[in-house]
């Protein structure tokens, strides 16, 4: 008897840590410890945090989302490399490239779950994927971070 219960509380442990993994899958986990995230800085208060006032010296202010801009010409040349792949599909050195970005910190436009997609702009000489990333949205519109979303510029194409 006890042998049966023993195996059914066993069969329900491995069912919730399996549920848990889809959830974790489902949701876009980070990549990163939670002491390295913004912990839900607005947009307004990551432009005036990082001196960011809608406009930038490389690009213009974009009204849709009020923030900074950069041309895309001005993306260091691993940023046009990986609007590129963005653009073409792929294929992506980085395993976590094309999951769904959150938006927990608040700072892109606010949409629907799993409008976003974050996707890694390499750093020469670090043998991690560094703190760049370019997050793109289902209508194209795509963002520059290089402070591992403390701050985006939204990215003004053939620019």
């Amino acid at each position: 008897m006890r042998q049966a219960w023993r195996t059914r509380l066993q069969l329900l442990g491995g069912f919730v840590l399996i549920l848990l993994a889809a959830w974790i899958v489902l949701t876009g986990a980070p990549d990163d410890p939670p002491a390295e995230r913004s912990g839900g800085t607005t947009s307004a208060t990551s432009s005036a945090h990082h001196g960011e006032s809608g406009s930038t010296p490389d690009g213009g202010s974009t009204p849709d989302s009020g923030l900074g801009t950069i041309a895309e010409s001005a993306l260091p040349a691993e940023g046009q490399e990986t609007l590129d792949l963005i653009r073409s599909g792929g294929p992506f050195p980085y395993d976590r490239d094309g999951i769904t970005f959150g938006n927990r910190e608040g700072i892109l436009p606010s949409q629907q779950r799993g409008y976003y997609r974050e996707y890694t702009v390499p750093t020469p000489g670090l043998d991690h994927r560094g703190a760049k990333r370019i997050v793109c949205g289902e209508q194209h519109d795509c963002y520059f971070s290089s402070d591992h979303y403390e701050s985006f510029r939204q990215i003004e194409e053939d620019q």
